[in-house]
């Protein structure tokens, strides 16, 4: 029986699929204890994996070097005895607390001079390792079998169906109207951002169609939600900022249909078994695709795309402008 201590990614998209690197230590050893470090935010996202033990809280901010908190960490660590660590993220920060915590095994791909934080150091060939989910899952296996994996274990997030209950009653939500979820931001840039006016053209047809729409989406997201939702009538909620992250995961699981960007909550989507609609325009479904067989991807394959940018270079963001409302709504079948 090993015991794993990983540190996790910084984004929710990544943690989700950070879920198939677990899911895989798990297959080679049913025994193995895995404990994983990530920001305050990501606990809800990994206490609903069944595979992690201890979701571990590293009290520093997005980029901030936080030295004396990992030692620290670190340190109070050595008592669990981990015998591997292995560290996702590529910055030279990010392998100090299985250094301090004195680990034997550390696994990590080069990336800041890591040589002494790091007692395995593995090239990233990111032609073999096209994918993130490729790229962790990798971590976990032998060198010889991991250019690239030959299994990617999907996401797979629990639900509370109380929890679910609580926020149909709290939020004034339809039991019996089938509900499509939105997700019209997107953490990393305007770039990845299908149009609002689209995202509201959908909804309105959607409504007609007999749904309920719920916009999703953080505290920065409530003013894009209100541009959706405004005047649609009662079946169209506004749920940005009202929830939790671990809401989110509920009330995804409790929809038909997800609609979104490339951004984390497109893979929460996908981890708890909803159709998921993923639209791309400066990104790639080659890359980062929803971890799911049940999935529609929308996206035009202009010769500019993918940039991978976070504001359109050429100022025109045509990737996502010209996917009409209507190329995706004839792609949704209702089941009721």
């Amino acid at each position: 029986m090993a015991k794993y201590l990983i540190v996790g990614p910084s984004w929710v998209g990544d943690m989700v699929m950070a879920q198939g690197l677990f899911t895989s230590i798990k297959q080679q050893d049913p025994d193995a204890i895995i404990d994983v470090i990530g920001p305050a935010w990501s606990s809800p996202i990994l206490e609903r994996m069944s595979e992690v033990r201890h979701a571990i809280t590293l009290k520093t901010g997005h980029g901030e070097w936080g030295i004396s908190t990992r030692r620290k960490l670190g340190i109070a660590l050595r008592e669990e005895k981990y015998d591997e660590a292995i560290v996702l993220p590529r910055s030279w920060k990010s392998a100090l607390v299985p250094f301090f915590a004195k680990i034997p095994k550390r696994v990590g791909f080069h990336g800041e001079q890591r040589y002494i934080l790091l007692t395995e150091r593995r090239k990233l060939d990111k032609k073999v390792l096209n994918q993130t989910v490729k790229r962790f899952v990798s971590l976990g296996l032998a060198a010889q079998e991991a250019y690239p994996p030959k299994v990617l274990p999907q996401p797979k997030l629990s639900t509370d169906i109380g929890n679910q209950k609580s926020l149909y009653q709290q939020h004034n939500l339809d039991a019996e109207r089938p509900a499509v979820a939105m997700m019209a931001g997107a953490e990393y840039g305007p770039a990845k951002q299908w149009p609002l006016k689209h995202f509201r053209t959908l909804a309105e047809e959607l409504i007609q169609k007999g749904y309920q729409v719920w916009i999703l989406g953080g505290p920065k997201d409530i003013e894009d939600g209100d541009v959706i939702t405004q005047d649609l009538g009662p079946h169209a909620h506004n749920l940005c900022g009202k929830t939790q992250l671990v809401d989110a995961i509920d009330l995804l699981a409790a929809a038909e249909v997800a609609i979104s960007n490339d951004s984390g909550l497109m893979h929460v989507a996908a981890a708890v078994g909803t159709k998921v609609h993923g639209i791309y325009g400066s990104t790639s479904e080659a890359f980062t695709p929803p971890l799911t067989d049940n999935k529609v991807i929308h996206n035009l394959h202009l010769d500019c795309s993918p940039c991978f940018k976070r504001q359109c270079p050429l100022g025109h963001t045509d990737c996502l402008n010209n996917l009409e409302p209507s190329q995706i709504i004839q792609t949704i079948s209702p089941s009721h």
